[in-house]
């Protein structure tokens, strides 16, 4: 069962291992898993994939994202 969580950053640990959505601004999408993220938000993924509408327009492996440019972290149900 889940922990409740009471923090954002709690979710955010909760992901970890796990495949996530990230949009930053400007609309552009990364999915992969959630290896690493700060206080700030800037996160790792591995595996990584840049998406458009649905469709992977390149792969990329591992990747750091600036937490600045986040606008949404959405948890995958895998």
């Amino acid at each position: 069962m889940t922990e409740e969580i009471q923090r954002p950053l709690d979710s955010l640990n909760e992901a970890k291992g796990k495949t996530v959505l990230v949009e930053l601004k400007g609309g552009t999408q990364f999915v992969g898993i959630l290896k690493a993220f700060d206080i700030h938000i800037n996160i790792v993924l591995d595996d990584a994939q840049e998406t458009r509408g649905g469709e992977v327009e390149r792969k990329l492996g591992r990747v750091f994202i600036r937490g600045d440019t986040i606008i949404m972290i959405s948890p995958s149900e895998q």
